[in-house]
């Protein structure tokens, strides 16, 4: 029996202001994993605000969507109000047996299957659920098993299309989700995928009611899936920030992704306090008292982290 994992999450920066002091504006959020230079917003039409969103922009953001991650035929695509909603509805999908979830990992899928009556396993499951780079480790699923029903969460791989695992979206009963905001940057969007098995895609499609997805998402998600060259320079981007960030870091990196790190810093919620006074916010978690998550900051953030780290070695 897998130990349950207390939900946390990162942002929360005006729980953070609120706790240590200062202004929402004040702050440099490094709690989460999303990529501090976003896609450019394109050129909106009137519409785009003011209409119901069209069958026409919904195919079109499809049709990138396949193209882009190379979607295989059998495969169906369903654009979602970001990847948390998929994450919630998979497990109603099909009755509810055991679910194996190897932790720690990202603590939303384990807390939605368990609200649908699932109990989960350390041992053979009739679902299994990778998180693919897994959130906080960064460790890639080498794709070995399947289960009746397999949850393939690639909300960061975006850093590594060469390690999709995409093709198994054609498989019987698997799901492949993919995030928008995270390599692109606006998670304030709320667009989300899943991709796979088309009578799972369907049952999911008619719980989530007409318009799920708003008309500026659907022009702003066309645009960037179509845009192959900001996504080759961002991923350079974002390989030689990581490699600065951890450069900066006295403490040993013990895994994670182009788009957060993770590193063993002995005492993780006393960094976590030291940051905070220079109204820096990093993650820390609850089955680790030595792991801090730090994500990559804005060209006007590395100063002032720069200065924070230094100030902490001393």
């Amino acid at each position: 029996m897998q130990t349950e994992q207390t939900p946390d999450h990162g942002g929360g920066i005006d729980a953070a202001a609120a706790r240590f002091g200062g202004h929402r504006a004040d702050w440099i959020d490094l709690s989460t994993g999303i990529n501090p230079e976003p896609y450019p917003l394109p050129a909106f039409l009137p519409q785009d605000w003011t209409a119901l969103p069209d069958q026409a922009a919904h195919a079109a953001l499809i049709t990138a969507a396949r193209r882009c991650w190379s979607v295989p035929e059998g495969a169906a695509v369903l654009p979602t109000p970001g990847a948390s909603a998929p994450i919630a509805l998979i497990p109603q999908l099909v009755p509810a047996t055991c679910v194996r979830i190897p932790a720690p990992t990202y603590n939303e899928h384990a807390r939605a299957f368990r609200a649908a009556g699932w109990a989960l396993t350390d041992g053979p499951a009739d679902a299994q659920v990778r998180v693919h780079p897994n959130n906080p480790d960064g460790r890639f699923w080498d794709g070995g098993s399947q289960a009746a029903l397999t949850v393939i969460d690639e909300s960061f791989c975006d850093i590594a299309p060469d390690r999709s695992l995409i093709a198994r979206a054609a498989d019987p009963g698997t799901i492949v989700l993919k995030s928008f905001g995270k390599f692109w940057g606006l998670a304030g969007l709320r667009l989300g995928f899943a991709i796979g098995d088309p009578a799972l895609i369907a049952q999911m499609a008619t719980r989530l009611g007409p318009w799920p997805v708003s008309g500026p998402a659907l022009r702003v998600g066309a645009a960037a899936l179509a845009d192959p060259a900001w996504a080759a320079d961002t991923r350079a981007r974002l390989d030689r920030d990581a490699a600065r960030l951890d450069a900066l870091m006295p403490a040993p990196a013990v895994g994670g992704t182009s788009l957060f790190r993770l590193y063993d810093v002995g005492v993780a919620a006393d960094w976590q306090h030291h940051l905070a006074r220079h109204r820096i916010w990093s993650r820390i978690f609850p089955y680790s008292t030595r792991w801090l998550r730090l994500g990559l900051p804005p060209a006007s953030g590395w100063a002032r982290l720069g200065r924070a780290i230094s100030e902490a070695r001393a």
